[in-house]
């Protein structure tokens, strides 16, 4: 059964828009609530919605590396990200930042949590990805 045209239309349309909508919502993350629990749900939901209008094989052949090692890449890193503190005995998780002076582009503040919420968005569309795989494969 072929798509419909509008679906397609859309699918390509929507996907840049929700990838870019993900990096707001991770970077926002520091400051109000989203990071990287809502923003790898909106890249998983813009990848489900190319595996619905394009298929299983196409999209997995535009991806790079195997969807199923995101998930133990972004729990170690995350894991780790909560572990550094601890020797200099800190508490589990504590966030540490830096201030780099761009010079005329001013100072950008770098700060820990932002491992543990690229962790954590790796962790959510992985595991998100690899169902909707797995799913996927079972219907062909």
């Amino acid at each position: 059964m072929r798509p419909s045209p509008i679906l397609l239309s859309v699918a390509r349309v929507s996907l840049h828009l929700m990838l870019l909508f993900a990096i707001y919502l991770f970077w926002r993350g520091h400051n109000a609530p989203g990071g990287g629990f809502i923003a790898g749900l909106v890249t998983a939901g813009a990848v489900v919605l190319q595996f619905v209008a394009f298929g299983r094989e196409l999209v997995l052949g535009v991806l790079p590396g195997d969807l199923r090692q995101l998930a133990p890449w972004g729990l170690a890193l995350a894991l780790c990200t909560g572990l550094v503190p601890l020797l200099w005995r800190l508490s589990f998780l504590r966030s540490g930042y830096v201030t780099l002076d761009l010079g005329g582009l001013g100072e950008l503040d770098l700060v820990s949590a932002a491992l543990f919420d690229l962790g954590v968005y790796l962790v959510v569309v992985g595991i998100t990805l690899t169902i909707v795989d797995l799913l996927g494969g079972e219907a062909e």
